[in-house]
């Protein structure tokens, strides 16, 4: 057992580091959630004493019902629909080339190394890379000519046309059906668990009925009109340089996971007669689980917080590849709208932890048990 002394000294060598993060993370954080609920802003924001009033949850209720802030809902659509295809394309892609790698090719070093250099670029860097590749005038638009076929006459990255447009209204609807898809979920897997738990199993399954009937027999207005948002297809450059740049990441993370994958488990599937499909969907892609749900994490908060590459792509003020991270730079920064910009990053904070908080959690718990 540690004694009192060697308690202290440890105490008082982490003592400032959680001084600094104290201050500088969770107190900068405590600031921005108190501005957003503030009116700074909208009177004289840059006066050396502003007049700052407490509002409650009004900037909140404006960037999601208010008539002025349609740009903002565009680019939360936008935001779901970079994180999914960043994500998967880069899941694919790096576990495409980490199963192409195991396999011993010849060169796999050069290889390697070729497939994992674009992630030590920043994403400013791919971002004007990118941007001179995807220009209309040149780069990928002009590739068919070489072989005497037309240009293409694609806009990447100014384009605006929309795929898969839906109503805003329809918010309340499909959160709460997504609740209530959780709740039947949690019910299943705790019935699943045993006698001890089908109790509380029988009583999430009622509060999911609960959700499912109240969801589909109400219809909450968030706005006074209808308003449509879709798909803008030139977030696909976007998404194309985003997968370029992290889809080695994901290689380096599957190929780890499938060298550590022990011989006698696939020689043990081979003796039952496996072929190399069930042995890669039945043995291998089961046990790089744990990989694929780091990846998704690590992925995704960098999807949900993009603004270099964005900007340096596409400009701030072009709407069609807009995020919030971009509405919220320029609600703050050009507009001085300083509480709705706070308003917007703790929309982001509370998006990312959503997606960070129970990774951490389930995995301190799997920890402890081990």
């Amino acid at each position: 057992m540690k004694s009192r002394q060697e308690r202290l000294i440890a105490l008082a060598m982490v003592a400032p580091s959680l001084v600094l993060l104290a201050i500088f993370v969770y107190g900068f954080i405590g600031q921005t959630i108190y501005v957003s609920m503030s009116d700074w802003g909208r009177g004289a924001a840059l006066a050396l004493d502003p007049d700052i009033s407490f509002i409650g949850l009004d900037n909140f209720k404006d960037l999601f019902t208010g008539f002025l802030d349609v740009r903002f809902r565009q680019d939360m659509v936008n935001m779901v629909a970079l994180s999914i295809l960043f994500v998967g394309g880069c899941l694919v892609v790096g576990l495409v080339l980490a199963t192409l790698l195991d396999q011993g090719v010849r060169g796999e070093g050069f290889f390697r190394t070729v497939f994992l250099f674009p992630m030590s670029l920043s994403f400013i860097v791919t971002g004007t890379i990118w941007r001179w590749m995807l220009q209309p005038r040149g780069g990928i638009n002009v590739l068919p000519t070489l072989v005497g076929l037309p240009r293409i006459e694609f806009a990447w990255l100014t384009s605006r046309e929309q795929i898969g447009r839906w109503n805003w209204q329809d918010v309340p609807t499909l959160l709460g059906l997504l609740l209530a898809v959780v709740f039947f979920v949690l019910a299943a897997r705790w019935w699943l668990a045993g006698a001890r738990r089908r109790a509380a199993a029988g009583g999430v399954l009622a509060a999911a009925a609960l959700v499912w009937a109240f969801t589909a027999a109400t219809k909450i207005e968030v706005l006074p009109f209808p308003e449509y948002h879709g798909f803008n297809l030139a977030l696909i450059g976007i998404v194309l340089a985003g997968v370029w740049q992290m889809s080695g990441y994901t290689m380096a993370l599957f190929l780890a996971g499938l060298r550590g994958i022990p011989d006698e488990v696939r020689e043990a599937a081979r003796v039952d007669g496996a072929s190399w499909w069930q042995l890669y969907r039945h043995v291998e892609l089961p046990l790089l689980k744990p990989i694929i749900w780091s990846a998704v994490i690590i992925l995704g908060h960098i999807a949900l917080k993009a603004f270099d590459l964005i900007f340096v792509m596409a400009g701030p003020d072009n709407a069609a590849t807009s995020v919030p991270a971009i509405s919220m730079y320029l609600t703050a920064f050009r507009g001085n709208q300083f509480a709705k910009g706070a308003a917007i990053a703790v929309v982001l904070l509370t998006l990312v932890s959503v997606l960070i908080v129970p990774y951490l959690v389930s995995t301190l718990r799997s920890r402890e048990e081990n």
